[in-house]
């Protein structure tokens, strides 16, 4: 039996060849394989269950690697043994291309059977061969991109790590003002001095009525010969008009004050 053909995949010369020479990737690629261990950089057993027409066999097997070219291709050569149904034997050569947007993989296939198998004709043998051959090579892509995917995602999170955290930026705070060097409103303060104005006020009819009924001081007391007939000294008339002045003032700086708070 002999079978020709090339197939596509999305990545490149190098991951294809690696991926060809990884024993898991081509157990899990391989279709009916069950073992595959390799021995050595060119040497691999496996063990694979395989279904042709109404015969199904186990096959146990070696495979060898030659003609190393990496990352260009190379040779195989295998053999299995799957009892009474016979057994199989064969040259494979693969050779890879590189292409815009991935890798070709060409191959060629010279392979022997016997046994039951033999026996089920070439016609079903070959389609048998490229349902297996499809089905290979379309795991095989997909493991190649699900292996991608993996190892961005690895470097992305490597790289992530990598950056320095960022620092955050120190918050600014205000001093808060004390209460004692707030400046107060200016309609505050005039409400606040209206209290200390009444007191001046207050105070001055305090005075007044202190110097009205003679308690000034007897330098500003009139003669005492100028007393009233009620006995009580009486305030000259300059300094009662200039008490009157002062508490004339004072009212109206008083209701002045006021009236531009309420303003």
């Amino acid at each position: 039996m002999d079978m020709t053909g090339q197939q596509h995949i999305p990545a490149n010369k190098a991951e294809v060849w690696n991926a060809l020479n990884d024993a898991e990737v081509l157990k899990v690629c391989i279709p009916g394989c069950q073992e595959l261990t390799k021995s050595s950089d060119t040497e691999m057993s496996a063990v694979a269950v395989i279904k042709v027409g109404p015969v199904k066999a186990r096959f146990q097997g070696a495979v060898t690697l030659s003609d190393l070219d990496p990352p260009n291709g190379y040779r195989i050569t295998g053999e299995g043994q799957g009892g009474v149904a016979g057994f199989a034997k064969g040259v494979a050569t693969v050779r890879l291309e590189a292409v815009e947007g991935g890798t070709v993989l060409h191959y060629t296939v010279d392979a022997q059977i016997g046994g039951k198998l033999s026996q089920l004709g070439g016609r079903l043998i070959d389609v048998t061969a490229k349902q297996m051959s499809g089905q290979f090579f379309r795991r095989f892509a997909e493991e190649i991109q699900a292996r991608q995917k993996t190892l961005q995602s690895r470097a992305g999170s490597e790289k992530e790590n990598a950056l320095p955290q960022s620092i955050p930026a120190k918050a600014s705070f205000a001093p808060t003002p004390s209460i004692s060097s707030s400046p107060v409103p200016s309609n505050a303060a005039s409400f606040v001095s209206l209290p200390m104005l009444a007191v001046v006020v207050f105070a001055a009819v305090l005075i007044a009525m202190w110097a009205i009924h003679g308690g000034l001081l007897p330098s500003l007391m009139p003669a005492s010969g100028d007393l009233a007939a009620d006995g009580r000294a009486h305030i000259s008339p300059d300094l009662a008009s200039l008490v009157q002045l002062i508490m004339a003032g004072a009212i109206g700086y008083l209701f002045g004050t006021r009236s531009r708070g309420h303003g």
